[in-house]
């Protein structure tokens, strides 16, 4: 089996899921309580032997450098490295990344040395693939760019990427969005091409492209060498159909792209169901993190259901119900959390800092006495004083405060915010 480098796209500014990305880029955001979202598409490369790895990226790196340089370290006795290439000016290059395809162009120096076949990856999907089944589908099937597609109902399709592909597979021609029925028509799946990857479509008659592509190095460079095109999903892959073998890789496991704060918040709520789509206990493909070598959690008088509970924790006698409690989280007794995410904190406040927080007037690190924090995104560091309500009162859809922002009618805390006692949100 031939070997495969990996680039990973860490995405722009991430405005869709601000204020979370804030103040680090968008592979650095947490999820899961203990996890970030770089870590899905690096256990997935870790797991198919994928050892040559680069991640690019140009807003707020110093979280994802930190997590980065402290969690994959690879030994003197075996081959690999992960690097981050954000972006920067040099003699050549002046300007930011301008789309997913730009930022590749603008770093072909660095995959010279790169194996005969590269793999892009996006840094904010949460799903696990076999990268090498992917691998050895591309080489079979003799691809010069395979796409990994999924299927889809129709009334999902005008939201993606669709593309269309014969009997045997290759793909024909793809359509960003497409609105248009008779197009929609057009791009529809012949059954046989379903049977012939054993898959059964139940009622899904199209196939969107997932944004994970592998290309042939050479292929690679020729199509950005030779050419200005920004976006690999809009530009290089509808215009690589009439030159180039373009392959479908069919995946029909858990997939979900995290782009959004709703994206965000509902995947999380899926995670606190009793057998969730998206399994992170499978002890042969773990997905990895920072080892943070943390206690076990402490809970004391606590009612909890349907939630998922981090390491770390001291819970002093509140309830937590459908929701996700991150790691290092304190929250104190009398609090009511429902559905919501609270993301933990980095460190721990110690009794001397909690006397001295007592005498400046300063809620301790965590959630305290008698809140209520309803349909809710607390990041990490935050520091809610007593009897605080965090319940969208007005029901707000949307909103830009000084302390918190409201996305799609759930109220995001940034992180490292400090609540003042009997605050009403």
């Amino acid at each position: 089996m031939d070997k495969m480098t990996a680039i990973i796209l860490g995405g722009g500014r991430g405005t869709r899921l601000d204020p979370l990305t804030k103040v680090r880029s968008k592979p650095a955001v947490p999820i899961g309580g203990k996890f970030r979202l770089i870590d899905i598409p690096l256990s997935n490369c870790l797991h198919a032997g994928i050892r040559d790895i680069f991640i690019l990226t140009q807003f707020n790196t110093e979280s994802l450098h930190h997590h980065i340089s402290s969690t994959y370290i690879f030994d003197n006795f075996s081959r690999g490295a992960i690097r981050i290439l954000a972006a920067q000016q040099t003699m050549e290059i002046s300007d930011w990344y301008q789309g997913t395809a730009d930022a590749v162009r603008k770093n072909l120096s660095f995959f010279k040395d790169a194996e005969e076949n590269i793999i892009i990856l996006s840094g904010d999907h949460l799903y696990r693939m076999d990268y090498a089944d992917f691998l050895k589908h591309h080489v079979e099937s003799n691809a010069d760019i395979s796409i990994a597609v999924k299927p889809v109902f129709e009334r999902e399709a005008p939201e993606l990427g669709i593309l269309k592909a014969n009997k045997e597979g290759l793909i024909t021609s793809f359509h960003e969005k497409p609105q248009d029925k008779d197009v929609l028509d057009k791009l529809k799946i012949a059954p046989e091409l379903f049977d012939a990857v054993n898959l059964n479509p139940d009622g899904r008659t199209h196939i969107a492209s997932m944004g994970i592509y592998i290309f042939k190095k050479e292929v690679l460079f020729e199509l950005l060498q030779n050419n200005k095109k920004e976006d690999f999903g809009k530009e290089i892959i509808p215009d690589s159909i009439k030159t180039k073998r373009l392959v479908s890789y069919f995946f029909d496991g858990y997939w979900e792209d995290i782009g959004t704060i709703r994206a965000f918040f509902d995947v999380h709520m899926a995670l606190t169901t009793p057998i969730p789509e998206f399994n992170f206990y499978d002890e042969e493909k773990p997905i990895y993190t920072h080892p943070r070598f943390l206690p076990a959690s402490k809970i004391n008088k606590c009612q909890i259901n349907q939630s998922v509970v981090a390491e770390g924790c001291i819970l002093l006698g509140s309830i937590i119900e459908n929701s996700i409690i991150g790691i290092r989280s304190y929250i104190e007794e009398g609090t009511l959390v429902q559905k919501s995410i609270i993301m933990g904190s980095q460190f721990y406040e110690t009794i001397e800092e909690h006397d001295q927080n007592r005498k400046n007037n300063k809620p301790n690190l965590g959630i305290g006495k008698n809140c209520v924090i309803r349909n809710a995104i607390i990041d990490m560091n935050c520091s809610i004083g007593n009897n605080v309500q965090i319940i969208n009162k007005e029901n707000r859809t949307e909103a830009e405060e000084s302390f918190y922002r409201i996305r799609d009618g759930i109220v995001i805390i940034p992180k490292g915010t400090v609540i003042a006692d009997n605050t009403i949100i």
